[in-house]
């Protein structure tokens, strides 16, 4: 009679499951920036929901218990809360609030853990962005851009200051940050919890940021490139440090190359950090961890140099919190022998032990799922989880990797929902070599049905998909298509060798593992061969619009935030083309190099339709050379072709755009390929379609 209750129970739930939706999105909620308490006893943590009357994005602090069948609860009304920080003795919490309603610059905030209501530590003129808490609990140290002249009292008569932008800098333009102000720079302040006023540490040209206190509050770490005009060098952050009263800084460790998350070991003896060698100049530069002695000319040391993969890095995927987010950093065992870190293998993250002597690693967990960031207070662990069909919760980590779950933030939700995992999939490319590819499939799949295809490539180049929640590929996959997403070589995760193997033949021999995926799923059976769809952005886009000049398989393909002409890109990104990364020269000096890899030189071959989604703001990949390039020579050549435009949205559209922007951009894509592949009709798009012949 129990067995029977338990079945009809279950039917009853799963009776109304339905396929996911585009607009599900409007009700995902998120886990972001979370912190463990000192005693380990529960966890604070930034949950975001979408606001759909403001088209936008709320935070909220929310606290649960690291207890199994524990139920999270409200800390702050939000709108935007974020950067939960617990003192040592964990009785307060500091946390980043807009100063007011119509003055959005976040100023700190204090809440105690006893009740009340929080108070606001800090009303600087410009926003904090960021806040660590000194050992002792009496100040809080913190990064802005505020000058010592903000306090200074304003004049009626004082001249109105100039619009005009006189720029000298290479780099002088950000995506998602707009225009850089040359006249401020990033430094480092201590405020005391007493109402003292705070204390400016450092000043000068160059920005601070990514502190951390010695364990005896004597001074604070950071992290800096202290050059001018750092672009014509490779990459080379150092670890600095300056007493915490203030006084001269100095540097702490130099690896030649990019260096953050600085953490001192409790003895305060060594500090950890996160490092990257820019030597020799890569396309691609594995991360690693070191460690190094907290005195004057110590010399780092590389204690993953035998891990061949990524670490304290990520996978690629649509659906990490869009406001409050947290990544990893090593954390020191309380006997300052090992680290915990994250580490990226094959399309999995997971966390492991480093030993920091011998750099022997002992895996901690090792599934099949992305496991993002992650707190310690030595005893007890937890750790913020993703995948195929979780977008992200936290969970308790035990030391033998078992987990026990501790948020289901979207649980309502996907009650009502099918969700599937995808399959797993490893085929040859033309060379041999092996290339890792998950398969998405209709919930309702059938083996002996065709299918239409659509290949979704990811950016960067250098990143990976693998075991992550992806909103894009489920609807895609809802909708009646079967999505093939690879880790085409230029991919992370799969050792420095297979990441890098892409300098200087970007696009060229990863458009060909792609196409291999594609042979490889045929030969399944149950793909329709003439309804193959092709889709991307960023980089991905950029081989989407390659992929289209190379061959006629694909019946459409989406173009999304892509590059067109290789020579333009270097000119107008936000970020220097000075290192020899992808080029080993700028475009005067090798324009056949340039030409020759750029989609816009081949673009009389395309016979495929396209669609070209763009960002009105993106600034890393500008509109006027890739999208906008590509439309006009099709529409000069009469080729089916159509540019969506999303204004006021930067290169992360997809990730953390307007949530409506989000979704019509999806029901574009998709639209895309129902017309080109399903035979839907749409008059929108055949409006101006004259083709040629």
């Amino acid at each position: 009679m129990k067995r029977l209750l338990v079945l009809l129970l279950f039917v009853a739930a799963t009776a109304g499951a339905r396929p996911l939706t585009e607009k599900d999105l409007l009700r995902f909620q998120w886990v972001g920036d979370f912190q463990l308490s000192p005693d380990g006893a529960q966890a604070v943590f930034v949950r975001t929901t979408v606001d759909e009357k403001k088209d936008g994005y709320e935070t909220a602090l929310w606290i649960v218990e690291t207890r199994a069948g524990a139920t999270p609860r409200r800390l702050t009304n939000g709108p935007r809360d974020t950067a939960p920080r617990w003192s040592p003795d964990g009785k307060t919490l500091a946390f980043l609030r807009p100063a007011g309603e119509k003055e959005p610059r976040p100023q700190i905030h204090l809440l105690s853990m006893e009740g009340g209501e929080p108070r606001a530590l800090t009303s600087l003129q410009r926003a904090v962005e960021s806040i660590y808490w000194s050992p002792d609990g009496k100040s809080i140290a913190f990064t802005a851009t505020t000058r010592e002249d903000d306090f200074a009292e304003k004049k009626d008569d004082a001249a109105k200051e100039s619009d005009v932008r006189v720029i000298n800098q290479a780099v002088y333009r950000f995506n998602g940050g707009g225009y850089a102000d040359t006249t401020r720079t990033t430094h480092i302040w201590v405020t005391p919890l007493d109402g003292g006023k705070p204390v400016q540490l450092t000043k000068g040209d160059f920005d601070e940021g990514d502190l951390a206190w010695s364990p005896d509050g004597s001074r604070i770490y950071f992290v800096s490139d202290r050059t001018n005009e750092s672009y014509y060098d490779p990459n080379d952050d150092d670890i600095w440090a300056v007493p915490a009263k203030g006084g001269e800084i100095v540097r702490v460790a130099d690896i030649k190359g990019g260096a953050g998350s600085p953490r001192p070991s409790p003895d305060g003896k060594w500090l950890a950090f996160r490092g990257t060698s820019s030597t020799p100049v890569h396309s691609y530069s594995q991360p690693d961890v070191y460690v190094v002695q907290t005195v004057a000319g110590a010399t780092p040391r590389n204690v993953t140099a035998t891990f061949d993969n990524d670490v304290l890095g990520g996978l690629a995927g649509d659906q990490r919190a869009p406001r409050g987010g947290r990544g990893a950093a090593p954390v020191w065992s309380e006997d300052g022998k090992s680290l915990l870190i994250t580490i990226q293998e094959e399309g999995r993250s997971n966390l492991a032990r480093i030993d920091v002597a011998s750099g022997a690693l002992t895996r901690i967990t090792n599934a099949k799922h992305d496991l993002q960031s992650f707190a310690t207070n030595g005893a007890k662990t937890i750790a913020l989880i993703s995948t195929p069909t979780i977008i992200g919760d936290l969970y308790l980590v035990g030391g033998n990797g078992a987990l026990t779950r501790l948020t289901n933030v979207n649980e309502a939700l996907f009650a009502e929902l099918t969700l599937t995992e995808p399959e797993e999939l490893w085929y040859d490319s033309f060379d041999g070599r092996k290339i890792h590819t998950w398969i998405q499939r209709p919930p309702d799949f059938n083996a002996s049905k065709k299918y239409p295809l659509i290949l979704n490539i990811h950016g960067g180049p250098h990143a990976a998909y693998g075991w992550t929640f992806s909103h894009e590929f489920q609807w895609m996959a809802a909708k009646g298509y079967v999505v093939l997403y690879p880790n085409p070589r230029g991919s992370t995760t799969y050792g420095h060798e297979f990441g890098n193997i892409i300098q200087y033949r970007y696009p060229g021999d990863d458009h060909k593992d792609l196409m291999a995926g594609v042979d490889a799923l045929l030969a399944r059976g149950y793909l329709d061969e003439k309804r193959l769809g092709i889709t991307g952005g960023s980089g991905g886009g950029l081989l989407t619009n390659w992929a289209i000049t190379q061959t006629d398989r694909f019946a459409a393909a989406v173009s999304q935030r892509s590059i067109a002409d290789w020579s333009g890109f270097w000119y107008t990104a936000d970020f220097s083309q000075f290192n020899p990364t992808w080029f080993r020269k700028a475009p005067w000096q090798d324009p056949e190099d340039y030409a020759a890899r750029s989609p816009i030189t081949h673009v009389e071959k395309i016979k495929t339709p396209l669609m070209l989604i763009e960002g009105e703001e993106d600034l890393r990949t500008p509109p006027m050379m890739g999208g906008e390039m590509m439309f006009r020579a099709l529409k000069y050549l009469r080729k089916p072709a159509v540019m969506v435009r999303f204004p006021g949205e930067t290169h992360e559209l997809s990730r953390s755009g307007k949530p409506s922007h989000r979704i019509e951009r999806l029901q574009h894509i998709v639209r895309w390929f129902d017309v080109w592949m399903m035979g839907v009709k749409d008059e929108w798009y055949g409006r101006g379609l004259r083709t040629a012949g």
